[in-house]
Order: C-alpha cells, then structure tokens, then sequence
C-alpha cells in the first residue's frame, strides 16, 4: 500500500511537475543574463491557451506545442523590449506582462472552455518501462516530459560549458566588460529572455494538452511564480531547478493520490501545501541564494535609499 503509494506520487511529481520545469529553466535563462521575467507565468498562460487551441483546430499535438512556445516566446520579447530598450522596472512589468496575458487567454480562450484537442498520450518505452517502479514513474509519460528529460543536461551544458552559456552568464554580471570586447550585449539579454519564455510556452502546452487535457480560464494557478520561485532557491543551476519542480509536483500528486485511498483529509489544506512548501523554502534558503544573485541581477532588487 505504502509502495504503490510512493510510486503513484512520484509518478505525479514527473508529469506534474514538468509544466514547471520548462518554465523554470526558462527563467534560470533569463535571470543568468540579468532580467528578472515575473511574466512567466504569463508566458505558461499564453503558451497553454494557444497549445490547446491549435491542437483542437489541426488535430495535432505537436503543431500545438510549437503555437505554445511561439506565444510563450513573443510575450517574453515584449517584457524584454520593455524592460531593455524604455528601460521599464522589471518586476512591475513582469506583472504587467501576467495581466496582460490573463486578459488576451479570457477573450481569446472562452471558446475552447467546453471544446475538446488533440492531446498528447502517454507512451511507454519498450523494456525501460518494465523495470519496477522506476519504468513506472520515468517511462510512462508524454512525450513533452520525456523532451524535459534532454532539455536539463542540454541547459546545463549551454549555461555552464558553452561559450554561448559564458556570454549570458558573463551579460547577467558585468555587461560593461562583455561589451568592451565587442559583444552584443542587447541582442544576448534578448535571446535569453526570449528563449525563456519559449520554454515557458512549452511547459503552458504541456499543462493544457498532456498533463490536464481542457483548458480553463487562469489553469497554470501561479505555477509561473511557483518556477521563479524554484530558480531562486536553485541558483538557476538546471539539475537544482529539476529537483524542486519536482518537489512541487509531488506536493500536487499527493492529494489525490491520498483522496483515492479514501483518506479523510482537508481539501483546501492540501490544495495550498505545494504553495506553502515554496514558502517554506524560501524562508530557508532565500537569503543565502540573494548573495549569489548575479551583479546585475542583484541591482533590480535593490531600494534606492529615501530621505
């Protein structure tokens, strides 16, 4: 009871928690180049709505998923040509950017409430989803959780032994250095910025047409800050990252897991547990991780003194 237990949430915590780590690695992007994108929830909301709606009109999934990352990416362009280009305060317009995309996926999205897509099903890899337990939880998913599988060690390779990686990093702390030997320094930020909302795209397809299968008006609920909340306490590092929006997915897999037990438990307590869990986390670590901020990113947190 308790192993079959174990192994439904942590299979819930795979494919839960993938919507989240698309969109937080998409972030460690951005915020590695300095620009904090609070819109990326914005950018999940944006992507799952447009994911849904052009799988329902082609019967295609995939052709879904590419909408997803396109509109998940064009909302991450204008936060970035905002806050770059008419230098805009970036966690006010990050917000800006959520409500804008809460207004657009209401009008746009009210005919696709009751209507049914072209989902994503789950495929079981031949011989790894036999072994016990493990086939279970990592072999038995969509195919946009098992992209999820490459897109970590490629974005830690990217970050971290790319020369590509270096210049991110490098624009996210001392920009002026970066562009004293003649590198772009905009045009890097931009692509940063942008190929994070892309991936915050991916992770709102994700949500709507292989994890929740409908879609519904505000359906990514704050798991947009939930990954910006994940790279802070993962230093962006794409493996830390991986675990907490893990962490997140088993908190939401618990719940129903217990519930289909028959479990007499509070519903409005386990619905804000994963919430709580962040906060928790933060709590703990946030102002170790504030110190390893990059110099640039660390400026747009800073209050300029008063009086």
């Amino acid at each position: 009871m308790a192993s079959s237990l174990a192994i439904e949430v942590a299979s819930g915590a795979i494919i839960g928690g993938t919507s989240i780590l698309y969109a937080a690695i998409g972030e460690s992007f951005s915020e590695s180049a300095g620009v904090v994108n609070l819109g990326t929830e914005g950018s999940m909301l944006v992507g799952a709505l447009a994911g849904y709606a052009i799988a329902a009109e082609t019967g295609n999934p995939w052709v879904g998923a590419l909408a997803g990352a396109a509109a998940g990416g064009a909302l991450a362009l204008l936060h970035g040509w905002l806050v770059l280009a008419r230098k805009a305060n970036q966690l006010a317009n990050g917000l800006v950017m959520l409500f804008l995309a809460l207004g657009l996926t209401s009008l746009f999205g009210a005919s696709y409430v009751s209507k049914e897509s072209a989902p994503f099903t789950k495929w079981a890899i031949p011989g790894l989803s036999k072994i016990p337990a493990l086939g279970t939880i990592f072999f038995k998913a969509d195919p946009l959780t098992y992209l999820s599988y490459l897109l970590v060690p490629l974005s830690f390779w990217v970050l971290y032994r790319s020369a590509w990686g270096l210049k991110i990093r490098g624009v996210g702390e001392r920009k002026e250095v970066l562009a004293t030997y003649g590198h772009q320094v905009n045009f890097v930020q931009y692509a940063a910025v942008t190929a994070g909302g892309v991936l915050a795209g991916i992770g709102g397809a994700q949500l709507s047409t292989a994890y929740g299968h409908s879609w519904f008006e505000n359906m990514t609920q704050g798991r947009g800050f939930v990954a910006c909340a994940v790279v802070i306490f993962a230093a962006r590092h794409p493996f830390k990252v991986t675990a907490g929006a893990y962490l997140f997915g088993a908190a939401l897999a618990l719940s129903p897991a217990l519930q289909a037990r028959g479990y007499g438990i509070n519903q409005f307590m386990f619905n804000a547990m994963p919430y709580v869990l962040i906060i928790a986390v933060l709590v703990v670590l946030g102002r170790k991780r504030a110190a390893e901020q990059p110099e640039g990113l660390q400026a747009v947190f800073e209050i300029a003194p008063t009086g």
